[in-house]
């Protein structure tokens, strides 16, 4: 069997991979060969990204015809969905797997099928052999099924064929509060499903500040999504016929028609033989440095498939990193500021430390927050619950967290990526001119009330 040499062999064909292997070509010239065994263009663009964002956006229109047109005197009758219609709309803005090919095939040596460590330089795919200096693992990850009994017999749904459903389920119980399980329970509740989310541990979005996604929570709530916090969670399942039952810690029962799985993800490693080249990983991800080095010398790792944030963004900035480390010295990966949301209505959007964070690493730190009812633009709208909350140093009055609940809630803690890395203060937000009516003007208002004399 010949091998086929190469400067750069990437595993993947996601946004790091498609990320690391355009750096590559474009910055350092190399040959390029991209490997895939099931989903070209990755997840971000085929299931998670584009298309869930597409039904957000659906579901937000369907929400605000039926709560917002009446008041406003436009006559229209109740919005109902058509779901056969939206999943059209919604395949129609996504690139099919014949044209990804084409796209990454005019630039790369692209190979199907799994691949497989032969030695820390070469893998194989099928019949044929591929060898480089330079390996960059990028795999990914997929839906974590949890050891619940009877989950055999569920017939569950994660972000992936939820997508693909030709029927709004009647009732549904979503596991796990994180973004995928939180904007899939308000995607398919404003679709007309019944659902319940069920969340080991005290708040939703465990990663969150608490009082951003106890004021998320409430506006959930509002639309009739239930919410059960639990100090284990499902228990078992047992099928009934048509209907699942759901036995939750305490005793509590919960009979539905389908159940979503968004409790977690695990790396997609095991074809990949890491075992046989040393490669430390565990099913959480392959271990990495800063500079997105694996345990063996010319392997890196970067997106899921690493362990670390993960995200889209991150998943492309730690291939750059990779690449960079690659071909031209070192470069470490920085997440002291990452701005991060989750895409429901209101969004939930934040940057820095969450109030508890800050406390837990001993600062001596001020809050100050606005309500967005008391904001004009959300006075447009039916929104009751929002939140725009800073968390600052009390001494040196830097801002050390910034959460907002609210629509555009993304826009607006990305856009202050950039003032944290210059050292934003609150008096700064309080000081700066502001866009009136806008949803950014909550900010300015809480960090007015730091500038007061006498706090109440």
């Amino acid at each position: 069997m010949s091998i086929e040499h190469f400067d750069l062999i990437v595993l993947g064909a996601g946004s790091a991979a498609r990320d690391g292997a355009a750096k590559a070509k474009r910055e350092y010239g190399a040959k390029v060969a991209l490997i895939e065994r099931e989903r070209w263009g990755g997840s971000c663009p085929n299931v998670a990204c584009r298309p869930t964002k597409a039904y957000l956006t659906g579901a937000e229109l369907m929400h605000d015809i039926n709560t917002q047109a009446e008041n406003r005197g436009i006559r229209v009758s109740k919005a109902e969905l058509d779901l056969a219609r939206t999943r059209a709309w919604k395949d129609s803005i996504r690139r099919d797997q014949e044209s990804w090919k084409q796209v990454l095939g005019e630039q790369y040596t692209i190979v199907e099928g799994e691949a497989t460590f032969v030695d820390e330089q070469t893998v194989r795919v099928g019949d044929r052999e591929l060898s480089a200096d330079r390996i960059l693992i990028a795999t990914g990850g997929r839906t974590a099924v949890p050891p619940i009994p009877g989950i055999e017999d569920v017939g569950w749904i994660d972000h992936i064929s939820a997508l693909e459903l030709e029927r709004v389920p009647e009732s549904l119980l979503v596991i796990g509060a994180g973004p995928v399980g939180l904007e899939f329970a308000q995607i398919l509740a404003r679709f007309g499903s019944r659902v319940t989310i069920v969340s080991h541990g005290t708040q939703i979005a465990a990663r969150a500040d608490a009082e951003a996604a106890k004021e998320l929570q409430a506006a959930l709530e509002d639309e009739g999504v239930e919410v059960i916090l639990t100090d284990g969670g499902v228990e078992r399942f047992d099928r009934k016929g048509e209907t699942i039952e759901a036995t939750i810690t305490g005793g509590r029962t919960v009979i539905v028609s389908d159940v979503l799985l968004a409790s977690g993800r695990i790396a997609n490693i095991e074809a990949l033989g890491l075992d046989r080249i040393g490669v430390e990983a565990s099913p959480r991800g392959i271990v990495v440095d800063e500079h997105q080095r694996t345990s063996v010398d010319g392997i890196w790792a970067a997106g899921d498939v690493a362990v670390g944030p993960m995200f889209t963004p991150t998943a492309q900035y730690q291939s750059r990193i990779a690449i960079d480390d690659m071909f031209d010295g070192e470069r470490s990966a920085d997440y002291s500021v990452l701005p991060t949301a989750i895409f429901t209505d209101p969004e939930l959007g934040s940057v820095g430390l969450t109030e508890g964070e800050a406390r837990a690493q001993g600062y001596d730190l001020d809050v100050v927050k606005h309500p967005l009812a008391a904001v004009t633009r959300a006075q447009f709208s039916t929104a009751r619950h929002g939140l725009y909350k800073i968390v600052f140093d009390r001494g040196t009055r830097k801002v050390l967290g910034v959460h907002v609940v609210s629509r555009g809630a993304s826009d607006i803690v990305g856009s202050l990526a950039l003032a944290f890395r210059l050292g934003l203060t609150v008096d700064d937000m309080a000081l700066v001119h502001h866009v009136y009516p806008s949803y950014s003007e909550g900010l300015k208002a809480a960090a007015e009330q730091a500038l007061a004399p006498v706090r109440v």
